[in-house]
């Protein structure tokens, strides 16, 4: 019989600015799990030609989205990989709630446990400020921001004095439209897991190393209870 997973499926949810994908990049490198996108198994189906990724690509080029079919199909795939015996984080899936409920059964079907979705929390103010605040050098793409960590010389890059440019869809009135969609889209999936007893809040206004090593406790702590309940 094949080793219980080390860690339970995990999804990780929160808005623009909450600082999800350096957590999962981190916290699947420290727990030696793959971080899997829905963009990566995108390219990857394209790549190799397989059917899924040739009924993407005939989607997308007719500027559809992509069924859940698909997806859940690519899914299904990539988590039936060796490297996922132990683990994985899903990045960008699942958006939706028959997207989520589709996924529970896909687990359920081949004896993995079910979804622990995570849920980061961020003030509205320091959402804004991150993104806001936000500045790329247009020589070497180096990231600064001018609230949590600003360049020596205003507009200019430490590196190498390249000017620091602000995206546009960093700007204020746009990130208060992505943040309002954000909440309208993934509130019914956050009450999904909440319903279920499989969400875990915490608090992301923490610096990155901190936030990671909270996180990987509170893992550690959740799989420890798991453990000594069944």
């Amino acid at each position: 019989m094949a080793a219980a997973p080390s860690i339970r499926p995990l999804v990780f949810l929160g808005p623009p600015g909450a600082g999800k994908g350096t957590q999962a990049r981190s916290v699947a490198e420290r727990l030696g799990v793959p971080q899997i996108s829905t963009g990566d198994m995108f390219r990857d189906h394209a790549a190799r030609g397989t059917d899924l990724g040739r009924q993407a690509k005939a989607v997308m080029e007719r500027g559809e989205l992509v069924s859940d079919d698909i997806v859940v199909g690519m899914v299904a795939e990539r988590i039936a990989r060796p490297d996922c015996a132990n683990g994985f984080i899903l990045d960008g899936f699942p958006r939706t709630v028959p997207q989520a409920e589709r996924l529970e059964a896909l687990l359920a079907q081949s004896g993995r446990p079910s979804v622990l979705a995570v849920n980061f929390n961020l003030s509205y103010t320091n959402l804004v400020r991150r993104l806001t605040g936000r500045r790329t050098c247009v020589l070497c793409g180096e990231i600064y921001n001018i609230y949590f960590r600003p360049p020596k010389a205003e507009g200019r890059c430490d590196r190498d004095g390249g000017e620091l440019t602000q995206r546009a869809d960093d700007r204020e009135e746009v990130i208060r439209e992505r943040l309002s969609a954000y909440e309208r889209q993934t509130q019914p999936l956050i009450d999904f897991y909440r319903q279920r007893r499989a969400l875990l809040d915490v608090d992301a206004e923490a610096p990155p190393e901190e936030l990671t090593r909270r996180l990987l406790a509170l893992l550690a702590e959740e799989k420890q209870s798991a453990g000594s309940a069944a």
